[in-house]
C-alpha cells in the first residue's frame, strides 16, 4: 500500500545539479535538503556521474547524498530513462559517459549552427560536453531573436522542430548492463512520461537489471500510481521516488520512512565527507539535459 500522504518525505531520490541541467551546486544540495525536511537525497544527473562526490554514499552537513545516474537508452519503441543509485565507477560505464558527453558536444554544435544560420544571430554559446537544448534556448531568449524560451523549443529546437538534432543515446540493453555492473541499485524513471506506458513497464517487469520503478513523481496530472504498485508488486520492485529537482526545491515527492527502508536496505552505508578527505568545495562544469 503507498504510504500515508501525511507522512513527511524523507528521501528525495530524483534530483539534478548544476552539472545536468538543475540550478543547485553540490555544496547548496545538504541547505536545500535540510530546508524541505529531507534526510537523502540522490544526485541523479543527465547521462553522467557528479564529478564532486567521492562514494557512492557521502554524508555532507548531516544530509546523505546517493551517487546516481539518469541514463536515457533506446529501448526501440521509444527512449526511456534509467537511474542508477549507489554509483561505483567502472571502465565501461566512464568510457559510455565521455562519449555520450562528446556526443553532446557535437549535437549542441550542430544545434547552434542551425539556429544561427536561419536567424542570422550570434548565440554567443560555445560547443562543450553536455550542452543541451534548454542552454540553447536560453541564449536564444537572450538574443535579438522574436522567440523566448518556450518559443524557441515550439518553433525552432523541439523535437519536430527545423534546428533540431536527436541525440545518440545508449542502447537499452547495453545500459542495463552497465548500470546493472555499476550501482546497488537500478530503476525506471518516471513511467507515465513515455508514450508507450505498457511498454515501458514491461521493460521494468521482465529486465533481471531493473530492481525499481518510480512510483512518487509529480507529474502534474492524475496517473494510475495504482497500476505501478500492481507491476512492482507482481515483478518484485521496489519502489522509488523523487522530486525530479531542476530548481533548488527538494521533497515535493520522494518516500516516506517506512517506504524509504526497502530501498535503504540497498543503499551502501554513508561515508563523511571527512574520511574520504574532502578539500575545498568542488566547481563542476555546468551540463544541460537533452
Amino acid at each position: 500500500m503507498p504510504p500515508n500522504s501525511a507522512d513527511p518525505v524523507v528521501a528525495d531520490l530524483h534530483a539534478h545539479t548544476d552539472v545536468s541541467d538543475g540550478t543547485l551546486t553540490i555544496d547548496e544540495v545538504p541547505a536545500a535538503a535540510r530546508e524541505a525536511g529531507v534526510d537523502w537525497v540522490a544526485v541523479t544527473d543527465h547521462d553522467r556521474v557528479h564529478p564532486g562526490i567521492d562514494a557512492p554514499v557521502v554524508e555532507r552537513d548531516g544530509v546523505r547524498i546517493v551517487r546516481g545516474i539518469e541514463l536515457r537508452v533506446d529501448a526501440g519503441f521509444e527512449r526511456l530513462d534509467l537511474l542508477g543509485y549507489g554509483v561505483e565507477h567502472t571502465d565501461a560505464l566512464d568510457a559510455e559517459i565521455d562519449r555520450l558527453q562528446r556526443d553532446r558536444r557535437e549535437r549542441g554544435a550542430a544545434i547552434l549552427d542551425a539556429v544561427e544560420e536561419r536567424l542570422d544571430v550570434d548565440l554567443g554559446v560555445e560547443p562543450r560536453a553536455g550542452l543541451g537544448r534548454p542552454h540553447i534556448a536560453r541564449a536564444i531568449n537572450e538574443s535579438d531573436a522574436p522567440y523566448d524560451y518556450a518559443g524557441a523549443f515550439d518553433e525552432l529546437i523541439g523535437n519536430d522542430g527545423p534546428c533540431y538534432v536527436a541525440r545518440d543515446v545508449t542502447p537499452l540493453d547495453e545500459g542495463l548492463s552497465l548500470l546493472d555492473d555499476a550501482c546497488a541499485l537500478v530503476g525506471l524513471a518516471h513511467p507515465f512520461r513515455y508514450e508507450c506506458v505498457d511498454e515501458a513497464l514491461d521493460v521494468a517487469r521482465e529486465s533481471a537489471a531493473i530492481d525499481a520503478v518510480e512510483r512518487f513523481y509529480p507529474y502534474g496530472r492524475a496517473v494510475d500510481d495504482a497500476r505501478i504498485d500492481r507491476v512492482a508488486g507482481e515483478a518484485d520492485l521496489l519502489r522509488t521516488g523523487g522530486t525530479d529537482a531542476h530548481e533548488r526545491t527538494l521533497g515535493v515527492a520522494g518516500l516516506t520512512a517506512s517506504a524509504f527502508a526497502p530501498v535503504r536496505d540497498r543503499l551502501p552505508e554513508p561515508v563523511p565527507v571527512e574520511v574520504l578527505g574532502a578539500g575545498e568545495p568542488s566547481a563542476p562544469t555546468p551540463d544541460e539535459q537533452d
